[in-house]
């Protein structure tokens, strides 16, 4: 059987490096995003790249969009869901709208993920479900609100997921990024910051692959990561 991933939620920095990543090693990786051209560009330079543009906050598109792949590609054997949404205000200032928001992209898509990829999932042996989160999800700051309590919520159904899935050998797995990944906009932003501040897209690519590679008898559920001068 052929080895298929999916990347859900893909642009510059963790979602190009996970595609980079599971291509270098022999996956074929399905790419979803809203941005059709920048997916295209991908597909072309990324060996195995294969684009599915996807409005992620439209549950119907999910569904249609992971039977293609499985028709194209074969049945996925990992899924990474990278979307996520962040609105940074206080409860105050924050809209009904914005939490919404938060919400949709953060949980409801993956709820509609997960439905539409275990059967797929559960054509193997062993399959992994990698969720792409932040430390919003264990500490909400006073500006946080709509983007901590949506990622709290996506904690936590990672975690009831882990624990359905586990006895079929569907590895769940939940990664809390606490830290400001390095892209080209954060690096304008934060000019005087120096290169070991920031995280680098490629070293969340390896741990992600690493965790998809667990035996079953030491699975990691929850993964903090951070550098080092983080304030945690």
């Amino acid at each position: 059987m052929s080895k298929v991933c999916v990347v859900m939620g893909v642009g510059p920095g963790n979602g190009e490096a996970f595609v980079r990543r599971f291509s270098s090693e022999g996956f074929a990786v399905a790419m979803l995003a809203r941005s059709e051209d920048y997916l295209r560009q991908l597909e072309q330079s990324v060996e195995g790249a294969h684009a599915f543009p996807c409005d992620l906050m439209v549950p119907d598109q999910i569904a249609l969009m992971l039977a293609a792949i499985e028709s194209k590609l074969g049945p996925v054997s990992v899924m990474l869901y990278n979307a996520g949404g962040g609105i940074f205000k206080s409860v105050e200032e924050a809209s009904l709208e914005d939490f919404e928001a938060n919400w949709r992209i953060n949980v409801q898509g993956l709820v509609a993920a997960a439905k539409a990829i275990l059967p797929q999932l559960r054509q193997h042996d062993t399959a992994s479900l990698i969720v792409t989160s932040a430390s919003a999800a264990t500490r909400g700051r006073a500006n946080t609100a709509p983007f901590a309590s949506a990622k709290a919520a996506q904690r936590s159904l990672a975690q009831s997921l882990a624990r359905q899935l586990g006895p079929e050998k569907i590895h769940v797995a939940n990664v809390m990024i606490d830290g400001v990944v390095d892209l080209p906009r954060t690096r304008e932003w934060l000019a005087d910051k120096p290169d070991d501040f920031f995280v680098k897209p490629a070293a969340v690519a390896d741990a992600v692959w690493n965790l998809s590679q667990q035996d079953p008898s030491a699975w990691t559920f929850e993964l903090d990561i951070r550098p080092f001068g983080e304030n945690w």
